[in-house]
């Protein structure tokens, strides 16, 4: 199987290479995505007057190629799925040795297989054995930081209209603070901010989002992702509707990458036993 896996690998990697002879040259004036007879000259002229957005990336990301945007959420989603079926381990087997740190004095207990562990307490803390160096300020400055990194990556959804910025970009922001607190605490502690099953539930949540706000355009009457058909739910101009369309399903993208960076994380720094992680 491994062989088969590298002859895959190299023969795609391989028409990969033969087909970027067929690119156009860097900066092309007469390249497709260049040329006036195709749609950018469209995009850039006629972005704001059909969607209301000033951000014409974001008007294409999620208005004009909204299939691709959809199918890319859905391809993150399957990434997180990946992770879990190739690496989750459910068996309840703990490590040979836990490793405890005595709050009042600092110092580091290895108990050992067979021994007895402590409870958990204000005396006592269990910390994961491949990050056993302990620091008060690293702990609370990421503390501190995580909440003006989550506000920061709200706005950076909720603004991705107007300036750079996004669903995808904002998701990464709110995944990235869980990450922060798993890393400078333990892995327990990220678990307890958003559960295995928590992220699982969001990530679908996002996909749902997106792909709920196509079928209910198929259901007002119009076409699969035609956010104008929302204007009659709404009640407000057809253009508006498609600006509110743009904004909730990036709120799905949002969801879906930060559920999943998340979820990937917590199964690859545990090797899939969410015991203790990096």
């Amino acid at each position: 199987m491994k062989i088969l896996g590298w002859l895959t690998v190299l023969m795609c990697g391989a028409l990969l290479i033969f087909n970027v002879s067929e690119f156009p040259d860097m900066g092309d004036a007469n390249s497709p995505a260049n040329s006036k007879q195709n749609l950018s000259e469209y995009f850039l002229k006629k972005a704001y007057h059909d969607t209301k957005v000033p951000n014409v990336v974001t008007a294409v990301l999620a208005d004009y190629r909204g299939y691709d945007t959809m199918y890319e959420t859905a391809v993150i989603f399957s990434a997180g799925l990946a992770c879990f079926f190739l690496l989750r381990i459910f068996r309840k087997k703990g490590p040979k040795s836990r490793f405890y740190r005595h709050t009042p004095t600092g110092v580091t207990l290895r108990i050992d297989e067979g021994g007895k562990l402590p409870e958990e307490s204000d005396v006592f803390k269990r910390i994961d054995s491949i990050w056993i160096p302990h620091d008060n300020i690293v702990r609370i400055t990421c503390r501190l930081v995580v909440p003006f990194i989550q506000i920061f990556a709200l706005y950076v959804i909720a603004h991705g209209h107007y300036s750079p910025g996004g669903g995808f970009q904002g998701g990464v922001l709110l995944g990235a603070s869980i990450i922060l607190i798993a890393v400078s605490n333990n892995l327990r502690a990220g678990i307890q901010r958003m559960s295995e099953k928590g992220a699982a539930l969001m990530g679908s949540a996002g996909v749902l989002i997106y792909a709920g706000t196509a079928a209910l355009c198929l259901l007002l009457g119009s076409q699969f992702l035609n956010y104008n058909a929302l204007a009659k739910l709404l009640h407000i101009k057809p253009v508006v509707a498609r600006y509110n369309g743009i904004l909730i399903v990036e709120i799905g993208v949002a969801l879906a990458v930060m559920a999943v960076m998340v979820w990937i994380y917590y199964n690859l720094s545990s090797a899939g036993k969410h015991d203790e992680g990096l």
